[in-house]
């Protein structure tokens, strides 16, 4: 069994109030938008991380983490990209792919919403976490934590924290 933690939009800034979460899980999936490797070097620092590179993401960050990342995590396939769509919306250059890796977890990010979709016509759960950098419309910071077992995505829970647009309560 793994516990995950799940987000996207961090664009440079990595919030503390989530840290206390970071230690409890297993690994920690980033969809994109990562902004600074400052971020992804202190997620490294709590769990395994698994990250993709998003539109505001130099050459830097994609040089080190790929624009889809297609594994399995027990018996779960997952399939996660930064500008994905999500059901009956999908970006037409990741549809394709969604029918031939067949993914049981599809996870984007982008949107700055969070939303999670059982679609039943390509039989995947679709994750997005939402956004947790000061940047951005949202007015709440938000992940997403699950666990893993087998071929079962289950315990999952929101994690909320109103935006706060301190220096001192973010890494940059």
């Amino acid at each position: 069994m793994k516990q995950i933690i799940l987000l996207s939009d961090t664009h440079h800034k990595l919030d503390e109030r989530f840290f206390s979460y970071f230690q409890k899980t297993d690994e920690i999936w980033h969809a994109g938008d990562i902004g600074s490797l400052s971020v992804t070097d202190k997620l490294k620092e709590f769990a395994t991380l698994r990250a993709v590179w998003g539109n505001i993401d130099n050459t830097i960050i994609r040089s080190e983490f790929k624009e889809i990342l297609c594994f399995t995590c027990e018996e779960v396939n997952v399939m996660i990209t930064h500008i994905g769509g999500y059901p009956k919306k999908y970006n037409k250059k990741i549809l394709p792919l969604i029918e031939q890796k067949k993914p049981d977890l599809f996870i984007s990010g982008h949107s700055h919403i969070l939303k999670v979709i059982y679609d039943k016509k390509y039989k995947l759960l679709h994750m997005n976490p939402g956004a947790v950098g000061d940047y951005g419309s949202h007015s709440v910071k938000t992940i997403l934590s699950f666990k893993i077992e087998k071929k079962e995505i289950k315990n999952l829970k929101i994690i909320e924290f109103p935006m706060k647009k301190t220096l001192t309560n973010s890494i940059s």
